[in-house]
């Protein structure tokens, strides 16, 4: 009789695809460290995205039934082989200091970024991504894509200026941010006219989703200039309401998942991707839990797609021995 454990999605501890676990930064040794950052202080309207972490990471069990290098039958080729993979837990959340929380996320991901590893933050809010960008301050600049419903790009608003809305606009204020571009925005949000000019007069490339279904992912991807160094940040309402009810600005129009994951591949081919998060999930507004399955199958994507790709160009860096 066999004795080994089989480690069915429903036993043990969820872990994102219940990967090893590393709870020590200090000791971190991989090609990936996933984090939770599992903050919702920046948000303007329905909250509940601290527990988006937790819920994504439960999702993924699904796909843990084997080791986590799959076979992917479109590009005839086995995804993540030899990949090393770690989960690092969440990050230390503080409630009513929203300071102090966005300092503890960017603390994690230099780390993260000091021991060599990709950093996969799952949010929490879209605030999250402006600590992040932060941490990448003593790397070489990095060109930002955004997949999202809205623009995010309001300036300041009653002396808030790193909420969920003003994300991009103090992403393009950091010095080593390259350019950025903004994809799938459409309907009605918190940026007005004015930011939209504001966004275009700083270099944004933005494309709405209708231009993006016209147009099609080749053309899309046409658009976003090259660059070397690429980090991506996709909110839950840049796909679909229909696919993606777990949101708390869940926006009709977007992405089904055979564009992002298109899309994303199309990135990962044109520069290296450094870095990348998935924030907004809000699993309390879609109780079949079919937003975080997609969440987690996107990133493991993603990151198929990002290793497949530093597999063939020699010239990519490496991760630090």
């Amino acid at each position: 009789m066999d004795s080994s454990r089989l480690n069915l999605p429903f036993t043990g501890i969820t872990s994102f695809c219940k990967l090893p676990i590393c709870a020590d930064l200090e000791t971190l040794d991989a090609d990936v460290a996933i984090i939770g950052a599992p903050f919702d202080l920046g948000t303007q309207y329905r909250s509940g995205t601290r527990f988006g972490p937790r819920a994504i990471r439960n999702a993924s069990a699904i796909y843990a039934l084997r080791e986590v290098g799959y076979y992917d039958l479109d590009f005839d080729t086995i995804f993540l082989d030899g990949v090393r993979m770690v989960d690092c837990g969440d990050i230390d959340m503080l409630h009513m200091r929203a300071d102090v929380c966005l300092q503890n996320i960017e603390a994690a991901i230099r780390k993260i970024l000091e021991r060599g590893a990709l950093p996969v933050t799952l949010g929490g809010d879209h605030a999250v991504p402006i600590p992040i960008l932060r941490a990448f301050d003593s790397q070489e600049p990095v060109f930002v894509v955004q997949l999202d419903a809205h623009m995010d790009y309001v300036n300041e608003r009653h002396g808030i200026r790193e909420g969920h809305g003003n994300v991009m606009r103090r992403i393009h204020e950091m010095p080593h941010v390259a350019g950025i571009a903004q994809v799938g925005i459409r309907g009605p949000g918190s940026s007005g006219p004015e930011d939209f000019q504001d966004a275009k007069r700083n270099g944004s490339i933005i494309i709405g989703a209708r231009e993006f279904k016209r147009i099609g992912v080749e053309h899309a991807l046409a658009k976003i200039p090259n660059a070397p160094r690429y980090y991506v940040t996709m909110d839950v309402d840049s796909l679909d309401a229909s696919l993606a009810p777990g949101s708390g600005s869940p926006s009709f129009g977007g992405f089904n998942y055979i564009e992002v994951t298109d899309f994303l591949r199309g990135i990962a081919k044109k520069g290296n991707v450094v870095g990348f998060d998935f924030v907004e999930v809000a699993p309390q507004y879609d109780p079949s839990e079919i937003t975080a399955q997609l969440a987690a199958r996107i990133i493991l994507d993603f990151l198929g797609a990002i290793f497949d790709e530093r597999k063939h160009k020699p010239h990519t860096e490496k991760v630090k021995e």
